[in-house]
C-alpha cells in the first residue's frame, strides 16, 4: 500500500491528508489536524473489487435509477459490536478497513458501492475512531475537521469527468436503515444531477425570471424576519424549520452568504458551521428524550451547471414522530409524493428553541412527547 502525507488546502483552510490503498485496490485517505500521519499496511490480501453498478433511465419520470445488486451482500449490523466492526481501527486480533491503530477522520471507497465502474463514486466517511461515539458528541474542532474533509472530497470528486453532483450525508439510527453503528457518513459522486436538485434549481430559475431575486436568499430573509420557525442563528448561519416541512422533525441550516458548495465556505464560515451544527444536533437529541434517528443531507450545486442558481444548505430530518412512533411513507407520500405532516413547523421550532444551550454550554431541556 503506497502512501504520502500532504497538506490539503481547500478554500484557504488546511488539513493534512494522507493517501493510501487497501489490499483490494480501493483508495483510503486519512484527514488529520496535525501532520505526521503514518498509515499502516492492509495485510488482508483481499481480492480486487470488480463490482459494477448500472444507471437506468426512467422515461416516465425523467429520472435515473442506480442498479447495484451486489449491495445485497454488504455487512449488516455485526453482532460482535466493536470487535467485529469494519470501521474501527485495526488493532492486534482485529483487522478492519482502516489499517491504523487510531484515526481522526478517514475516508475510503465503499466496498459495496452504489456507483462504480466509471459511473460515479461512493465513499465512506468515518467521523471518529470511537465505535460508541456519535457525531453530535464530537468537540467543535473535530467537527470542523469533518467539514474540511467533506469540502476536500467535494473538490476532488468534482474534478472527475464521471461526476456531476457531490452529495455528502449521514444516516443515523437503525430506524433509518443504518447497517453499521459506528459513527460514519457517506459521499456520493453522482454521474447525473439528482431529481431533487433539479427541481429546486428549476424553482430558483423561475423565481429569478419572475422577480429577478434569489429564491434561497429570499426564503432565508423571510424566515429570519418572521422568526417563529427559527431555531437558532449565529453570525454566519441560521437554522430554521421550513414553512412546509415534510417530516415530523426537520431543520434546515443556511449560510447567510450564498455559496455553491462546501469548498466555497471561508475559514470563519466553517468554524461557525461547526458551532451551529452541534447546537442543532444537541437540541434534536433531546426532542423525544431518546437518540434521534435522522438523515443529514448536504445540498450542493451541480459540478458543471446552474451553479449561479444554487445555495449550499443542510437539510436535517427525522422520521420519528413520537418517542416510540415512526412516520411511514404510506399511500399519499409513496404513491403520489404528497406529504402529510402531523406536526406544525412553528410548534417544532418553538420546542427546539426551548432545548437551547444552558449557561454552562450544555444543552438543557426535558423530553418531548
Amino acid at each position: 500500500m503506497t502512501q504520502a502525507s500532504t497538506p490539503a488546502v481547500v478554500g484557504g483552510t488546511s488539513v493534512h491528508r494522507t493517501r493510501g490503498r487497501l489490499s483490494d485496490g480501493r483508495e483510503i485517505l486519512w484527514y488529520d489536524r496535525e501532520p505526521g500521519r503514518v498509515p499502516g499496511t492492509d495485510g488482508r490480501g483481499l481480492p480486487e473489487v470488480h463490482t459494477v453498478s448500472q444507471i437506468r433511465y426512467d422515461e416516465l419520470l425523467d429520472e435515473w435509477v442506480a442498479i447495484a445488486s451486489h449491495r445485497q451482500t454488504r455487512t449488516f449490523q455485526p453482532s460482535g459490536g466493536a470487535d467485529q466492526c469494519p470501521l474501527c481501527p485495526t488493532v492486534p486480533g482485529r483487522v478492519t478497513e482502516v489499517p491504523t491503530p487510531d484515526y481522526e477522520t478517514v475516508v475510503f471507497e465503499n466496498r459495496f458501492p452504489s456507483f462504480s465502474g466509471g459511473v460515479g463514486r461512493a465513499e465512506v466517511v468515518c467521523f471518529t475512531s470511537d465505535h460508541d461515539g456519535r457525531f453530535g458528541a464530537l468537540p467543535p474542532d473535530r467537527v470542523r475537521l469533518v467539514i474540511d474533509t467533506l469540502a476536500d472530497r467535494t473538490a476532488e470528486l468534482s474534478a472527475r469527468p464521471d461526476v456531476e453532483q457531490v452529495f455528502p450525508f449521514e444516516n443515523r439510527g437503525e430506524e433509518i436503515g443504518v447497517t453499521l453503528a459506528h459513527p460514519h457518513g457517506q459521499i456520493y459522486g453522482y454521474p447525473f444531477v439528482t431529481p431533487r436538485t433539479r427541481q429546486q434549481l428549476e424553482s430558483a430559475r423561475r423565481y429569478r425570471t419572475r422577480t429577478r431575486g434569489n429564491l434561497y436568499a429570499d426564503i432565508l430573509e423571510r424566515e429570519r424576519t418572521e422568526g417563529d420557525r427559527v431555531v437558532t442563528e449565529t453570525r454566519h448561519w441560521t437554522a430554521f424549520v421550513p414553512k412546509a416541512a415534510r417530516w415530523p422533525v426537520e431543520v434546515h441550516l443556511y449560510p447567510h452568504r450564498g455559496a455553491p458548495d462546501l469548498p466555497d465556505l471561508t475559514d470563519v464560515e466553517r468554524t461557525d458551521l461547526a458551532t451551529i451544527w452541534l447546537d442543532v444536533l444537541g437540541r434534536l437529541e433531546l426532542f423525544h428524550g431518546r437518540p434521534l434517528p435522522y438523515i443529514a443531507a448536504w445540498h450542493q450545486a451541480p459540478v458543471r451547471t446552474d451553479r449561479d442558481l444554487a445555495w449550499l444548505h443542510l437539510e436535517l430530518f427525522s422520521i420519528l414522530r413520537a418517542p416510540n412512533k415512526l412516520k411511514f411513507l404510506a399511500g399519499s407520500e409513496s404513491g403520489m409524493g404528497v406529504f402529510i405532516n402531523d406536526t406544525t413547523p412553528e410548534d417544532v421550532a418553538a420546542r427546539l428553541r426551548e432545548l437551547g444551550p444552558g449557561q454552562d454550554g450544555a444543552v438543557t431541556g426535558g423530553a418531548g412527547a
